[in-house]
């Protein structure tokens, strides 16, 4: 009977190859794409929302608070049961892009997939490679405490009527106002947060960056569009730079809140920018027309 025990041991040699072949994505195979991905992660400020206070990195539970309710961020660890470990490359792209979960669910716009949408190919690409090389978390999804059913046919109705994703470029911009206009709307969301909101839960473009009185957790989120009395026209662009990287102002007062959270990230956020990519950015927000707009709290 020897040949069976030869026989068994060719059988474990080759589960264990298989199994390590699924425990390791190609993706994270490739080391210069998921450190690109890290950087991607840090442009949009860590993903703060999927990391509960004090909890395991992406693996969710942080909560939200917004005019419609409470939303909590969702396990996005490579957990086969809980996360995105099942998921093929394109349903991660599409979830962050389009706000579609591979069971044809359709997530609220407080997940900012319509930012998102204009990510360039090779940015959600190494993103997603950088998802893929995290710890997995078995840790189930909270679900959200909402007013209104923000699923099934409400939610294909709103984005019916409100999301039209463009056409997402191959290649980010390399540098200038360009660059910094392609973080600015799509990676760092900016807009999410210091755009304030019609009823409908959309941006009110009429106040592109000049502030939100209901931000997010209840934040009075401040104009940052280049008006000298209510935004930020007489910041240098250094000094834009400077807190993006330090969170520190002009002033030397430092930021608090949701910003100093996407500034620091988990692990990784807006401080890991590149001195560059902070001009870049600068550059672009003393592009943007000046919006005189005094932002406080009804």
């Amino acid at each position: 009977m020897w040949w069976l025990g030869q026989e068994r041991g060719r059988n474990f040699f080759f589960l264990l190859v298989l199994s390590l072949s699924f425990s390791i994505p190609a993706e994270a195979q490739n080391p210069e794409l998921v450190e690109k991905g890290k950087y991607i992660f840090a442009l949009s400020g860590g993903c703060g929302c999927h990391t509960a206070e004090k909890g395991p990195l992406n693996a969710g539970g942080r909560p939200t608070k917004t005019p419609f309710g409470t939303f909590y961020g969702t396990n996005i660890t490579p957990d086969p049961t809980h996360g995105i470990g099942q998921w093929t490359d394109q349903e991660i792209v599409d979830s962050i892009r389009l706000g579609v979960r591979p069971n044809g669910e359709r997530l609220s716009p407080v997940m900012p997939y319509p930012a998102f949408s204009g990510m360039a190919d090779e940015d959600v690409e190494a993103l997603v490679a950088y998802l893929r090389s995290l710890p997995p978390v078995a840790q189930e999804n909270k679900p959200h405490e909402v007013k209104l059913p923000l699923s099934g046919t409400l939610m294909r109705i709103w984005r019916w009527l409100f999301f039209s994703p463009p056409r997402a470029p191959l290649q980010a911009p390399e540098s200038g106002a360009e660059r910094g206009k392609y973080i600015v709307e799509h990676v760092a969301h900016c807009g999410e947060c210091h755009t304030p909101r019609t009823a409908t839960g959309t941006l009110d473009r009429s106040l592109y960056l000049a502030g939100n009185a209901e931000g997010v957790d209840g934040e009075v989120v401040p104009n940052i569009t280049p008006d000298k009395e209510t935004g930020i026209g007489d910041w240098s662009e250094r000094d834009i730079a400077d807190l993006l990287r330090t969170g520190f102002k002009p002033n030397a007062d430092n930021v608090q809140g949701l910003m100093a959270l996407l500034i620091d990230g988990l692990p990784v956020g807006y401080k890991d920018m590149t001195r560059e990519d902070a001009r870049a950015v600068a550059a672009y927000l003393k592009s943007v027309p000046p919006i005189h707009h005094v932002v406080e709290k009804k």
